[in-house]
């Protein structure tokens, strides 16, 4: 048995470095017929510009002679508009280079290179007031990702490329990317159907670019499986479940696509034929696991098939809507409809062999298979009663008849339906099982004929469609893959941010006193200024608010709040130099999170918190600022999760939709 997975992935058999995927400036297949699809799409759009400006001069001209000539050019543009489309049309289903023998399958979305040097390089001198130039290695690490995540390899290797650079889009939107300034990046696409490029300056298009491709990297896996054994059928199940999750999430959680490979119909469309292609290999399960040709058995096989042609007309539906009609490629619209015809076949098929392969004496003691038959259409038939055609083997004979019949004609609509398409009628195994199928129907339905069967063969009951297992929808789990910020040298997230604001860096001196240096520090990563003694040497230059980012030139913006203590401590008699900067805005939620925390603090521990550097004070506070966000983070929106130096991601709660444009 073999059957046809529609995909929205594509990626060709090329070496694979399970970290970097393919080689970045090899030209693949896939990237020359994208280069293809989007020249045709910007011949069509020329055409269609020259064939607008033609009509408005015939309507607007007077002069015969010139509406003649201008009717001349209309038609050769409208005859070069049709050859262009037909062409595209070509391209898009294209099987010779997106199919196996068992699978016909579409690329990913491909993208364009982007620089982030200049602009990165210049946010950080600008927002965060350091040397572009120490952050180079970081900018080149991040462009190899994303040059990696343009050619992923076809496994799970692929798949963890594409969701680490996805996490990493996480720290880049929280440290580039505000509200008030945009980093001037953009973000080059192109549509996985029709190759139109898009470009969009929002990392959300980034972002929602790489989580479809999640998706359509999820269906190529699925279809790869062998699904001649039930462990490559699970396999392909939960593959195509995680596709839909993920076309699902970003359905949900993104809004406003410059693409139609992303808009909610599309979306839509794919989920629904995603949970197709799990319900068809549920079938395919059923099929080899059922050896035996018992009455409930086949009757089981014949709901199943039912189920299968159910969701199929579901997705033919989605297809056939005003905005997906004219997108989505006739031969993917011609594939759904022959497996809905197809499958409905199959269940009247195997209803007619049920009911046909026990024409003897009913037995006594089948209540189970009776129960079975009088649940399995979807109304009750006109005619004598289902108890009694059971107990009748003629009327067995009949009603199997009538369903053979409804199959016969159902695979004849089928094979008219491949017929019609150019491109399924490549496919030389597709071709193969319909004829098989249509051949198996017609021999049973010629065994039940009789010569003396002059009686109209009746009208067969329509199938109660049932299966025998859910299919669901598994939403991404990007924790999974834990990544380390690439741009963490920066600081912590909690205040350097592109969200925040602050002031210069100001460097103080202090001079150790006879009552020590005069401040109280409260928290970690970065340590806090919670207050300065009045009358002391700190009181000249620092501020309560104030964040410690190095001291005697020493980078301290990760450091723990004993190591600041240490290294105020230890300083020379000459003095120290503490590099300060201090928050003037943040985000709304973290600025509520340092004054609750340092409010909290306060209240819990009166001593702790008036904790001095003198000379030869002992102890140190017991509160730490940054530790007490991150747990209110993990309370609140859980958004991040500290593991060592790598976090866990649950994206989910981030924002409630993200915009592309």
């Amino acid at each position: 048995k073999s059957s046809f997975i529609i995909t929205s992935a594509c990626l060709l058999n090329f070496p694979i470095d399970e970290l970097h995927g393919c080689d970045p400036l090899a030209q693949t297949q896939r990237s020359k017929l994208q280069h293809r699809r989007a020249r045709i799409n910007q011949q069509i759009n020329k055409e269609m510009r020259m064939r607008a400006g033609a009509e408005n001069l015939f309507r607007a001209t007077t002069n015969n002679k010139v509406k003649e000539t201008v009717a001349l050019e209309l038609s050769f543009v409208n005859s070069n508009l049709q050859l262009l489309k037909e062409e595209l049309e070509e391209l898009n289903s294209n099987m010779e280079v997106y199919q196996t023998d068992r699978y016909t399958i579409l690329t990913l979305c491909t993208c364009e290179g982007i620089t982030m040097f200049l602009p990165s390089q210049d946010f950080i001198c600008e927002h965060y007031g350091e040397d572009s130039f120490l952050y180079d290695k970081e900018i080149k690490d991040l462009m190899e990702l994303r040059q990696a995540m343009r050619t992923p390899s076809r496994n799970q290797a692929g798949l963890e490329l594409l969701m680490e650079y996805y996490n990493q889009l996480y720290y880049l939107d929280q440290r580039f990317f505000s509200v008030q300034r945009n980093l001037g990046v953009h973000f080059h696409w192109y549509d996985s159907l029709t190759g139109v490029p898009s470009c969009q300056r929002a990392l959300a298009f980034e972002k929602g670019s790489v989580l479809f491709n999640i998706g359509a990297l999820y269906t190529q896996i699925g279809a790869r499986q062998d699904r001649s054994a039930t462990a490559g059928i699970d396999r392909a199940i939960d593959a195509f479940q995680r596709a839909a999750g993920a076309f699902n999430y970003l359905k949900d959680n993104f809004s406003n696509a410059p693409s139609l490979d992303m808009s909610s119909p599309s979306l839509c469309m794919l989920v629904r034929l995603m949970l197709a292609q799990v319900q068809e290999c549920v079938f395919e399960r059923i099929t080899l696991t059922t050896q035996d040709t018992h009455f409930t058995s086949q009757l089981q096989l014949a709901q199943e098939a039912a189920r299968v042609s159910d969701v199929y007309l579901l997705v033919q539906q989605s297809m056939t809507q005003p905005l997906m009609k004219d997108y989505v490629p006739f031969s993917w619209a011609s594939m759904v409809q022959v497996k809905s015809e197809h499958f409905r076949a199959l269940s009247h098929y195997y209803a007619a062999a049920a009911l046909c392969d026990h024409m003897g004496k009913w037995e006594e003691g089948e209540e189970e298979a009776e129960k079975a038959f009088l649940q399995f259409y979807a109304s009750v038939p006109a005619g004598p009663p289902l108890s009694q055609v059971l107990q009748d083997p003629e009327k067995r004979r009949k009603l199997g008849k009538a369903h053979l019949r409804r199959a016969v004609i159902r695979h004849e609509e089928a094979l008219r339906v491949h017929s019609l398409c150019k491109i399924l009628r490549k496919m030389d195994i597709l071709q193969d099982v319909l004829s098989l199928t249509h051949k198996r129907s017609l021999d049973k339905y010629s065994e039940l004929d009789r010569e003396d069967d002059f009686d109209e063969t009746a009208e067969a009951p329509e199938i109660q469609s049932h299966t025998h297992q859910k299919t669901d929808i598994i939403p991404p789990d990007f924790s999974t893959v834990q990544v380390t910020d690439i741009f963490q040298r920066l600081g912590p997230l909690s205040v350097f941010c592109a969200r925040a604001r602050w002031g210069p860096m100001r460097v103080i001196c202090l001079q150790r006193r006879e009552g020590g240096l005069g401040l109280t520090l409260r928290g970690d990563s970065p340590v806090l200024v919670a207050g300065v003694v009045p009358g002391g040497c700190a009181e000249a230059g620092l501020r309560e608010g104030d964040y410690i980012v190095a001291v005697d030139g020493k980078d301290c913006k990760w450091a723990k709040h004993g190591e600041v203590v240490h290294m105020l401590k230890s300083c020379s008699d000459r003095g120290v130099e503490i590099s300060v900067v201090t928050l003037h805005s943040h985000d709304t939620q973290v600025r509520m999170c340092i004054k609750r925390a340092i409010m909290l603090s306060l209240c819990s521990d009166k001593e702790n918190t008036r904790h001095h550097l003198l000379g030869g004070a002992k102890g140190q506070s017991s509160a730490s600022l940054l530790n007490w966000n991150r747990k209110k983070k993990r309370e609140g929106s859980g958004l991040t999760k500290r593991l060592g130096s790598a976090f866990s991601l649950s994206f989910g709660s981030i924002r409630d939709t993200e915009a592309m444009y």
